[in-house]
């Protein structure tokens, strides 16, 4: 994309908290910014220019000194189940069998899946992404979720097991899940104009939504949160969000739509706190 606009490049991998610590759930790890710290300290540092996030791992003030210049289009945004061929079962509900084992880390996922099968035994599973799926080739899993934009990305082979596509109006996805956050040092004005000509403006503006609902609940990787918007073929807005207490505890569901979105996430919040746990109003 950088080289389409005319800008050449390095690539510089740095590998972060979030990718070193993989015995540990997030709810048990410290802090914030699991996978992004190390690469915006590098940034502020100048020892890098410009720092690609997936953006659902940014949080939603960024530090002193940096910003987004620009969103990438919005990749799938479904979260993806993948299955082992013999943990399939076409009967049951998401097609897996009964009383499977499900690895994930994600307190959002983990509310979900118990909401869609109380059956379900959650194991925590870490790693990145090719990990993660070699992991459930070889280990205790029947399946383990991830988000397809990942799988897309990486143009990974998954034919060997069945891929179930996760509705994303029904089983929420986190919060700018699918979109590139594209990082640069608030000073550096000419690599931030240049970067618009990379960005989304759509992908901006829905994806603003969704983190406004995340800052307004000040969430973060232990909160069960998940939030989509999308533009409707009228012209409105439609906001479609999960949350729980914990991963254990009854969810509460929310389906909002508004005409523009100036002040739609404060509104959903508001109705998102009157309500009891269950289906979508």
């Amino acid at each position: 994309m950088l080289a389409k606009a005319g800008v050449s490049s390095a690539i510089r991998v740095i590998r972060t908290k979030g990718d070193k610590i993989q015995h540990l759930g997030f709810d048990k790890m410290e802090g914030k910014g699991f996978f992004t710290k190390e690469i915006e300290t590098a940034l502020l540092a100048e020892e890098i220019d410009l720092a690609v996030h997936s953006h659902k791992d940014l949080e939603t003030c960024q530090p002193e000194g940096l910003k987004v210049a620009a969103v990438s289009e919005r990749e799938d945004p479904a979260e993806w189940l993948l299955l082992r061929k013999t943990s399939v079962d076409a009967e049951q509900s998401l097609s897996l069998k009964p009383n499977p084992v499900v690895g994930t880390s994600s307190a959002r996922r983990k509310s979900q899946l118990l909401d869609y099968r109380p059956d379900i035994q959650l194991k925590d599973l870490r790693g990145n992404v090719p990990t993660r799926i070699n992991k459930l080739r070889e280990g205790p899993y029947d399946a383990i979720v991830l988000a397809g934009a990942g799988i897309n990305r990486l143009n990974l082979d998954v034919s060997d097991l069945e891929v179930v596509r996760l509705d994303p109006l029904i089983f929420v996805p986190a919060p700018a899940q699918g979109v590139l956050a594209l990082q640069v040092r608030a000073q550096d004005a000419g690599l931030a104009a240049t970067l618009q000509l990379l960005n989304d403006p759509l992908a901006q503006e829905c994806i603003g939504v969704e983190r406004d609902v995340l800052r307004l609940l000040q969430g973060g990787c232990q909160l069960p949160l998940g939030a989509y918007c999308r533009k409707q073929h009228n012209g409105g807005y439609a906001l479609w969000v999960t949350m729980a207490e914990s991963w254990d505890a009854p969810l509460k569901r929310l389906h909002f739509e508004a005409e523009k979105t100036d002040g739609m996430a404060a509104n959903a919040i508001d109705q998102l706190r009157k309500k009891k746990a269950g289906a979508f109003l």
